[in-house]
């Protein structure tokens, strides 16, 4: 990073879950970029900015005209419904490139979803809660009531449902309601498809780093490398020989405050087409119980 202070990767990109949605392929194309930065701020600014310019671009060109027009024809062979789906393509295109997306804490999102469930106003099959992040319901919810048509970033996740390499928050929340720290991190909601983005702030200290790391022994986490050697440990992080220690070595000769994030193309591609099922987006889609050549 010291370098380049700004470098990026367009690759495929593979889930070991087994999630089958219309929003999860198990083989995806991602756009990484990491850039040498303080602020989780310019980060998201670098997401909007992107994402707008492409818009721009492509409302420059006639590939809204042809897509409009290829689904219109399509859809009268089919039903009533699926026509009335297609008029707000061009306006999820405008919204998308008009005005700044709203950008609230986990805290904040959390508070919203009690006060909505609590009131009544929404059922939840899962309750929101710190321990267990945001459900798709969840994002759905924030999307449309913060964002209005416009994506929403959700930043500073609790920190223990965040990976390790993340910044921690330089501040607490204030509310008591929300207990430990926050990561600096965030997570960009698409309306309807949900997240499509997310990034952070990473922790470019080795001990804190060290301190964060999993560790086969719960007992050792958060040890210096040579309370942890003398304990007997024969971790990755501090033997040598095993998955962690070369990103450890990232860190121990030298590192600067960066960030970045991960943006998933296909998902990115249904919402501006206004296709609800991932797999469509895909040539030769591969997917939980469906991995062929």
């Amino acid at each position: 990073m010291q370098e380049h202070p700004k470098v990026w990767t367009f690759s495929p990109t593979f889930r070991a879950e087994k999630s089958d949605t219309p929003r999860h392929v198990s083989e995806f194309w991602m756009l990484e970029v990491e850039m040498r930065t303080q602020s989780l701020q310019e980060i998201m600014n670098l997401v909007e900015d992107m994402i707008k310019s492409l818009v721009q671009g492509l409302q420059q060109s006639s590939f809204m005209e042809e897509l409009v027009t290829l689904r219109r024809s399509r859809g009268n062979l089919q039903t009533e419904e699926y026509l009335e789906d297609l008029e707000p393509l061009p306006t999820r295109w405008a919204m998308l490139k008009e005005g700044a997306w709203p950008r609230i804490t986990y805290a904040e999102a959390l508070r919203l979803l009690r006060d909505s469930a609590g009131s009544g106003q929404s059922k939840f099959f899962q309750e929101p809660s710190w321990e267990s992040g945001l459900q798709f319901e969840h994002e759905k919810y924030i999307a449309a009531t913060v964002g209005a048509g416009k994506p929403v970033f959700v930043t500073h996740y609790p920190r223990k449902i965040k990976p390790f390499y993340m910044l921690p928050s330089a501040t607490k929340d204030n509310d008591s309601t929300v207990g430990p720290r926050t990561s600096a991190c965030f997570d960009l909601l698409l309306p309807e498809m949900c997240e499509a983005v997310g990034g952070s702030l990473r922790e470019y200290r080795l001990e804190e780093l060290e301190a964060s790391m999993p560790f086969p022994e719960p007992s050792l986490k958060g040890k210096s490398p040579s309370e942890r050697t003398e304990a007997g440990d024969s971790s990755a992080a501090t033997k040598g020989g095993g998955s962690l220690d070369w990103y450890l070595d990232l860190r121990r000769f030298g590192s600067v405050p960066h960030g970045g994030f991960g943006l998933g193309f296909d998902r990115l591609l249904c919402y501006l087409t206004g296709v609800r099922n991932i797999k469509d987006v895909v040539p030769w889609p591969r997917f939980h119980g469906r991995c062929d050549c």
